[in-house]
This record gives C-alpha cells, structure tokens and sequence, in this order.
C-alpha cells in the first residue's frame, strides 16, 4: 500500500494489514427508516409476540359462582313472611267463621278476607256492609278460643296467625251485618220488617224460615255517633245487638272496634262469592232522618267563603 493510501486509510479507520476495519465514508449516517431496517425490525413483531404469549398465559376470567338454592331459601322464605305480615296488618286479613250466625250468606268453616286498609283512610262501616269487630265486651265471654291439643300444630297456627296467613284462634272477633249507622233510629217490631230510618227493609239474604226480629224485637233505638247497629243473617241463631241492649253503648259496636269489611268468600273453592252491599240498603231516604240538615250545611260551607272572596274582590 503506498504512502498515500495508508495515510487515507489510517483517516477513515483502522488498519489491521492491509485490511481496513470500520471504514467510514464521511458522510451522515442514515436515519428514519433506514435505521429501523438495520436495526431489523419495526416494532410490529414486538407486539404481535407479546399479544401471542397473553393469550397463551393469561388465565380464563372466572364466571361468579351461583349461590346455592339452599342458601336462597332461608332469604326467600323471610322475605315472604314479612310481605305477608305487612299485607295482614295494613291491607287484607283472613278470618275463619266459627258459627251459623251467619248463614246462609256465611257458612262455618268459610274463610272471608277482610279489608283494612280503607279504614286507615277514615272510611267508616256503611249500612249492608258485613264487618269484622273486636268483641266490644261480654259479648264472647262464654265461648273458649279453639286450638288444638297437639303442641306443636298450636306453635305453628301461631306463627301462621301471626303473619295473616291463618286465622287466629286466640282473637275474640265477630262478624254480623251492620244494619244502622251513628244517628240512624233502628227498630223491629212483632215479626218485621227491620225498619231504619222509618223505611222498611227488604232482606232476602235472612236464613230461610226466619223473621226480621227473629224472636227478639227490639226499638226503637237511637245509634249514637261513632257506633253501629249489627245483626246476623240468622235471625234465630246469632246473639247480636239485639241481644246486648243491657250493656254500655247499648247493643251498639264502637266504630274503633271495627277491623274492617269482609268483602269476599276465598275458601273453600265451592263457595267462593263476593260480599256486596244489598240493594236496600241504597233506597232513597233511608239516610235522610239521620242527616236532615247536611245539604244545607254543605251549602253553607261552600256559599260563605265564596262571598267573602267577592267581597274581598270588588274592594
């Protein structure tokens, strides 16, 4: 190699003999893309590798394991028996019927459900409806609360009364048709009709081969406000406010007594049927003595704050 090109040479690199390791031409070394492509590769392999490997490493993601039906049912069988007692004590309640007071518009052993949750509005029983109403005293006095002997089938009525689902044997209520209302005058005299009002009473829902007054006439008796005149569809067999004029009120039920109205038979199937108000009791002026001066008043307390407005107006 001649003096020239070796002093060439020993510039650019290197020389190892006459070989020249690391040459370099002088000029700006390639970059962008040039670059990537020496470094041999361009990032795309990287990440199609790495995606590989997660789906051949990463674990499945676990589904949430159902809870077990055993488990549910302890929660469910809670949940219903509050429903059920909320509905019992608020909304609807069954009651067994325990006599022929009744009939034949209530059988014994029938189940009635009884509405409770309009009183809780301020509705008040009406003529013709049949109610449920605690004993309002002495009334039951006689006659012991049916349960059974067996132990735990009375834990279990218990526990089912409790919730609404049985009738309590242990609640002293009874059932009877309210006849008359406070204010009302009812009577019945000689063998019928049952008048109320003044205005006689057609009742063909009365146990066949009874009277009216069955075989205890009564009035007339003036029903004090906030009370009612009850009495059985059989006349011969039901000890109701006929039979209880010697005691406070009179043979007359407290209002607050009143658990509501039976508005249903739901039990048994065969003698399922609704409880409606008789036509009779819808007769016009069978309300009127008791209330003579209610239109007038309802007049007077619409007419007065309207004159005062007009008044108040025109100045």
């Amino acid at each position: 190699m001649s003096a020239d090109a070796r002093a060439s040479a020993q510039q650019g690199g290197d020389v190892v003999g006459d070989l020249v390791i690391g040459a370099r031409s002088g000029g700006p070394e390639p970059e962008g893309e040039g670059a990537e492509q020496l470094d041999g590769s361009d990032g795309s392999a990287d990440a199609a590798s790495a995606a590989s490997a997660d789906e051949t490493t990463g674990s499945p993601k676990k589904k949430p394991k159902q809870r077990s039906f055993w488990k549910e049912l302890p929660i469910l069988v809670g949940i219903a028996l509050i429903l059920a007692l909320v509905i019992k004590t608020f909304f609807v309640q069954a009651f067994s019927i325990p006599s022929g007071s009744m009939q034949n518009t209530l059988q014994i052993g029938d189940r009635v459900l009884v509405d409770k949750l309009t009183p809780w509005f301020g509705a008040e029983p009406e003529r013709g409806e049949v109610v449920v109403f605690h004993d309002p005293g002495g009334w039951l006095s006689d006659e012991p609360a049916q349960q059974s002997d067996n132990a735990f089938v009375r834990g279990v009525q218990d526990v089912l009364s409790f919730v609404g689902l049985m009738p309590s044997a242990n609640e002293k209520d009874l059932i009877k048709r309210v006849i008359a209302v406070g204010g009302d005058t009812v009577e019945c005299q000689g063998t019928g009709p049952v008048k109320v009002n003044g205005n006689a009473l057609d009742e063909p829902y009365i146990f066949p081969g009874n009277t009216p007054c069955g075989d205890k006439p009564f009035g007339p008796v003036q029903v004090p406000d906030n009370r009612i005149w009850v009495m059985g569809d059989h006349r011969a067999d039901s000890l109701d406010s006929r039979f209880h004029q010697d005691q406070p009120g009179g043979g007359t039920v407290p209002v607050d007594n009143v658990v509501g109205r039976a508005f249903v038979v739901a039990w048994p199937i065969s003698n399922w049927a609704t409880l409606p108000v008789p036509d009779t009791f819808d007769q016009k002026g069978l309300a009127a003595a008791a209330l003579p001066y209610a239109p007038p008043a309802a007049g007077a307390a619409i007419a007065l704050p309207a004159v005062w407005w007009l008044r108040r107006y025109r100045r």
